[in-house]
């Protein structure tokens, strides 16, 4: 398939009013040659309008219609075959197994909405028959369902640049909605944002939609993102990527005319508790498995485990004799751009000079340009109430361990972290007690908690939450991962008294 640089906006090639840019393959440096056009205001206008109009007839699809259109996304993507897998390993780094198994997961996410879709149950219906001898009042007919809410804007994520991008989670629920999106793609992997884009794009028109059911839009500038959040047509916002990033398009959603919300999911360090029987029985395994997760992809997951809350007991020295030996082997490995590799290394390197830090472990170096050196970090409990700075998300393979004296200390640390996405308990049976005492409190910082598990991993199914308190999401009452994800793009609408000849046909099936 041709790569043209262009915008994908009212199914065709649309090129951009703005400067043109370039893409960099993070594991050598260098300058991608494809140039690609920018996106303005007027390509922004141009497919909002262009999504408003088809917001009628798309959220008016059949649940079948919907799920087809869905699948074929799916289609289409595995069609692109290695194209799009060797344009993805280019733009981020990352390695070829991994990206083919986020291929995996973006298409079965998408059938996992298709077969939300079809179901029905995302629709709530309810029903309260008429009442009409009630006393002292009658009850009229009512009924419910839930609509999509309107054309939605989806950023496109750094780390994920399949599941969490054009086609990712945030785009299937919102079509599975019935929502039009307008996508603004990462400028990082513009090429593979392309191809994905055109998959949907052939899907569109495979499926005889309104071709202003979805446009991509690509560019580095701030402002596109900007232009696009307080565009009047926009009704919600699906974002993923920094606290900055996410707060940022929050105040613009909020300061509109017509505010609207912003589905973000920004900032996590994922706590990990240790507790007594499990560094007794098993704390060089827990050492190693640690490090393992936090290492995985560089570090570069929202759910890498960035702190440790181990108590002071017997076992705690193994645990950091078994993490330290598995950091010091682990390989140097590139990160997703420049950027982030620039803010990683300035962000470990300020850590390592702060004056409560206990020990400090490093990888192996990088021989390449942009490659992530682990680091783990010990301080002691009261340094890190003390300091805030302890508390700060690092994205990448750096995590910091905190020495507890009790469970109490644990609880104390506990209580002043903010949200986060989720928490894991290491534990035997003998700390069965403790956990009873830390769950009810882990229930109000954490979306999910994990028991003698690593949070690297997020399942794609109905039960799964990701999303958690602020600063893990801006809504603690949302998940972007799963089935439940939908409810972020519907409003519910109730009909009273409606003859059955003027019910939407959802009621009479």
């Amino acid at each position: 398939m041709t790569i043209t640089g262009h915008q994908l906006i009212g199914g065709r090639d649309v090129r951009g009013t703005q400067a043109g840019f370039f893409a960099v393959n993070p594991a050598t440096g260098t300058q991608i040659p494809q140039e690609f056009t920018g996106a303005g205001k007027a390509e922004v206008e141009l497919a909002c309008a262009l999504a408003a109009q088809a917001f009628t007839s798309y959220r008016h699809t059949s649940l079948n219609e919907r799920a087809d259109f869905l699948e074929k996304i799916g289609q289409n993507i595995v069609a692109l075959g290695d194209q799009l897998i060797d344009a993805a390993m280019h733009e981020s780094g990352l390695p070829r197994a991994r990206l083919e198994g986020e291929r995996a997961r973006t298409v079965n996410q998408l059938n996992l909405f298709a077969a939300l879709v079809r179901s029905g149950d995302w629709l709530g219906m309810r029903h309260d028959p008429a009442l009409p001898e009630r006393k002292p009042l009658p009850r009229s007919d009512l009924r419910l369902r839930h609509i999509g809410i309107g054309p939605v804007a989806v950023f496109g994520a750094s780390n994920f640049p399949l599941a969490f991008s054009v086609a990712g989670g945030d785009t299937a629920s919102a079509l599975a909605a019935g929502c039009p999106v307008v996508l603004k793609g990462h400028p990082a992997h513009p090429a593979t944002s392309e191809l994905v884009g055109r998959a949907v794009q052939r899907a569109v028109v495979d499926c005889g939609l309104h071709a202003g059911v979805f446009a991509l839009l690509v560019g580095p500038s701030i402002e596109l993102g900007g232009a696009l959040v307080a565009d009047p047509r926009i009704k919600a916002v699906g974002f993923t990527g920094s606290r900055g990033g996410g707060m940022a398009l929050m105040r613009i959603a909020a300061s509109r005319p017509e505010p609207i919300p912003v589905f973000a999911e920004m900032s996590s360090i994922n706590p990990v508790v240790l507790l007594p029987g499990a560094l007794a029985a098993r704390a060089e395994s827990i050492g190693k498995g640690f490090v393992a997760s936090l290492t995985q992809g560089s570090g570069q997951f929202c759910t890498n485990p960035g702190l440790v809350l181990a108590i002071d007991a017997p076992g705690f020295d193994t645990f950091m004799k078994s993490a330290t030996e598995s950091v010091e082997a682990s390989p140097a490995a590139p990160m997703l751009t420049p950027a982030i590799h620039g803010v990683y290394t300035n962000q470990t390197a300020e850590l390592a000079r702060h004056g409560a830090l206990r020990q400090v472990v490093r990888g192996q170096p990088g021989s390449g340009p942009h490659e992530c050196q682990a680091a783990l970090m010990l301080v002691e409990s009261n340094d890190f109430l003390a300091d805030p700075v302890w508390h700060n998300e690092v994205f990448g393979a750096s995590s910091v361990v905190v020495r507890c004296p009790d469970l109490a200390t644990v609880q104390q640390v506990i209580t002043h972290l903010e949200g986060q996405l989720t928490a894991t308990l290491q534990m035997e049976a003998s700390d069965l007690p403790m956990a009873q005492q830390l769950v009810p409190q882990l229930e109000e910082k954490v979306g999910r908690i994990l028991v003698n598990g690593w949070p690297t991993g997020v399942e794609v199914a109905s039960a799964m939450v990701h999303g958690g308190p602020f600063p893990a999401t801006s809504d603690a009452r949302m998940t972007s991962v799963g089935t439940l994800a939908i409810t972020r793009f519907l409003r519910p609408v109730c009909y009273q008294d409606f003859p059955e000849a003027l019910l939407p046909e959802v009621f009479k099936r």
